[in-house]
């Protein structure tokens, strides 16, 4: 039989350049007993959400968007080589959400007892996953939060139950965090009800609104916050919700809006809690990939990994 030509296996048949890695090839799945620098865990859940959303299917778009990347920055004058370890995704029952919720939870102490990575990456899903994770990390630890966010999520459970609107409202009524040991930075005009923006200042939550981050620069803002929340937590965790950006650099967030943070803005904030050494982890969620225009805020978020990364590994 003749040889057949130029062929390769599916997906393969694509350009390489043998002196580039891309960022996405540092995905390594993980193997008891390995370790490295940098974990990353899937959370596929968006069925809580509030409004349409496919941010279930976030976690994987995020990885590919990975591949439009690099792993050399020639600012920092740094290649990343160490693999990331990847755990892949907990499991989501298709009707359990509250199940959903706790199994989140449950799978991520395991992943955390590893004590494989020295920091995380978990991708959601839609906002409703960091109630679990936060509590999952703040097992034997207090825990601080910087939440990049137009939305308080402060909303009340009575009305739909634990929501992708919900998880700090949950996470202080179960005294898994303090209000002063949660920071909100974006929060957007005409995007919350006065009575939530009451209870972040009744318990005592640091609120920046975006007209603050103009003024006062992210730069001042995380400075500040990041000391201070050092001086009274063990570890530190971002939350990034992709709609504090402007709806012009996240399309593919379901509650989209005018008025929030450039892209730029954000990836320098993750960069500056990146390099604090009690930043230890991280989520990114709300992106729905079904109405994405060219995968525009996976790859933000792809990116946002990225300058994570950096931060830790930055040169002084």
């Amino acid at each position: 039989m003749k040889e057949l030509r130029h062929l390769k296996p599916a997906g393969e048949a694509i350009f390489k350049d043998r002196y580039t890695t891309k960022a996405k090839e540092l995905l390594q799945p993980y193997s008891p007993g390995v370790k490295s620098e940098f974990a990353v865990v899937g959370l596929p859940l968006s069925k809580p959400s509030i409004s349409h959303s496919g941010a279930s299917f976030a976690p994987g778009t995020i990885r590919d968007a990975m591949q439009s990347y690099t792993t050399y920055s020639a600012e920092a004058e740094l290649d990343f080589m160490e693999p990331i370890i990847d755990f892949g995704d907990i499991y989501m029952d298709p009707i359990d959400i509250t199940g959903n919720q706790h199994r989140i939870e449950e799978g991520l102490s395991d992943v955390f007892k590893t004590n494989a990575a020295k920091n995380w990456m978990l991708l959601g899903g839609d906002h409703s996953i960091s109630y679990s994770s936060i509590k999952a990390f703040a097992e034997n630890k207090s825990v601080g939060v910087i939440q990049f966010d137009a939305h308080h999520d402060l909303r009340n459970t009575d009305d739909g139950g634990p929501t992708n609107g919900t998880p700090f409202r949950r996470l202080l009524e179960d005294q898994i965090i303090r209000g002063e040991h949660l920071v909100q930075i974006g929060i957007r005009d005409f995007t919350n009800a006065k009575v939530y923006d009451d209870y972040a200042k009744e318990k005592g939550v640091a609120v920046y609104t975006m007209g603050e981050v103009e003024q006062l620069s992210i730069t001042k803002i995380l400075e500040q916050e990041l000391q201070r929340l050092a001086e009274k937590v063990d570890v530190i965790y971002l939350s990034v919700d992709m709609d504090v950006l402007d709806q012009a650099f996240a399309p593919g967030c379901p509650a989209i809006g005018p008025g929030g943070m450039d892209s730029r803005t954000l990836l320098n904030g993750v960069l500056l809690a990146g390099m604090h050494e009690k930043v230890k982890a991280m989520d990114i969620v709300e992106i729905d990939p079904t109405i994405d225009i060219r995968n525009m805020t996976s790859r933000v978020a792809a990116y946002v990994i990225l300058q994570f990364m950096k931060g830790k590994n930055k040169k002084e």
